[in-house]
């Protein structure tokens, strides 16, 4: 069945699938997916400084909300911190350079909450050689509030289109000091089809279009049992689920009609870009990555602080074979000779998001 979103939205929206019965009205007002998002409400709920860091830095972005961090406590101020090897994302990230920058984004942001709980971290990175953690950090007294802090529960990935107003200039010279930003009409348009193009040729190759696939989490109840990955819930998708138009199926088969429709929304969405923030870095060592993680974490920040919507869109960096045009691409256009692009992100103004769903913290702990 051929179905446009806007007949979509008309059939919800309009009562069609609604007013079927009080019953069905019911169940599509409770499709939050409390226990998913408890982990938000906890955060800074922990007397261990360390947990009540880890609290908070469970809430950093991460790809495809992987959530790979794994964290371990030593002694009575210190704890270290490893890639789980489970989260993974093998076909569009094989050399781990994505998950590395989501523990980068992990690390700065345990780092903030601590100093904003007056706690100062001494932070190793790979302390034990790559076979090791990831990191080891040891917790005292004296740390400094960074105001940035005070934007962690606030921050989301928006991923929604933005508002066709620019940016703002001195909005856009604050942001310099994070990452590179363009605003300029001509590169905008170069870097929005850049990254459609890139986006496309991820969802239209097989085994990368099916790891996503394979990662999302349909309705409240797959939500809350695994809360990580590409969560598609709240009343319109559960709509949709419901009238059998949005399923793992559909979304396997590049011929149904939703999944034809999900990439018209999502060419949509990049479409309604009116800049573009890029991080990159002299090297690609591991150390590298962490470092880009944390300068995107604080990226994330600066932007939620000055009232602005980042959203990663970095297909064009990945590093397998069918991507390799756009990355060429990419770092032609966003990079010096010998520099890596490590980060991409549309920026301007969005809708505020809900919180994406997290894991408890009790089960990142290796000895809890």
């Amino acid at each position: 069945m051929n179905l446009s979103r806007r007949k979509a939205l008309s059939l919800i929206g309009g009562g069609t699938v609604l007013a079927a019965s009080a019953s069905a009205a019911g169940f599509l007002a409770s499709r939050t997916p409390h226990t998913a998002l408890a982990p938000w409400d906890l955060a800074g709920s922990y007397d261990d400084p360390r947990l009540n860091a880890l609290s908070f830095a469970l809430l950093a972005p991460n790809p495809h909300n992987l959530q790979p961090w794994q964290a371990e406590l030593e002694g009575q101020d210190s704890l270290s911190i490893y890639l789980d090897p489970a989260r993974r994302l093998p076909e569009t990230d094989p050399y781990d350079r994505q998950i590395t920058i989501g523990l980068g984004c992990f690390l700065e942001q345990m780092v903030l909450a601590a100093g904003a709980a007056g706690q100062t971290v001494h932070l190793s990175l790979y302390p034990d050689g790559a076979d090791g953690p990831v990191a080891r950090a040891t917790f005292s007294s004296g740390g400094v509030p960074d105001p940035l802090s005070t934007q962690i529960l606030a921050r989301r990935s928006c991923k929604e289109p933005f508002d066709a107003r620019p940016i703002d200039g001195v909005q856009a010279n604050e942001l310099e000091l994070f990452a590179d930003i363009y605003t300029d009409e001509t590169m905008v348009s170069v870097l929005k089809s850049l990254t459609w193009e890139a986006w496309e040729t991820e969802a239209q190759t097989r085994r990368t279009m099916m790891e996503s696939v394979d990662l999302m989490r349909f309705g409240k109840a797959e939500i809350n049992a695994n809360p990580d990955g590409i969560d598609l819930g709240g009343p319109f998708l559960e709509s949709l689920m419901l009238v059998g138009m949005l399923s793992r199926d559909a979304q396997s088969d590049p011929e149904s009609a939703s999944f034809k429709q999900g990439v018209e929304i999502y060419r949509e969405m990049l479409a309604a870009t009116p800049a573009y923030a890029a991080l990159t870095s002299d090297g690609n060592t591991r150390r590298d990555q962490i470092e880009a993680g944390r300068r995107w974490l604080r990226l994330n920040l600066k932007c939620t602080a000055l009232g602005l919507a980042l959203h990663p869109v970095s297909q064009c960096l990945q590093e397998y074979p069918e991507m390799s045009p756009y990355f060429d691409k990419a770092h032609d256009l966003l990079a010096a000779p010998g520099q890596t692009v490590q980060m991409l992100g549309r920026l301007g103004y969005g809708p505020q998001t809900p919180r994406t769903p997290r894991w408890p913290l009790e089960t990142k702990l290796l000895n809890a």
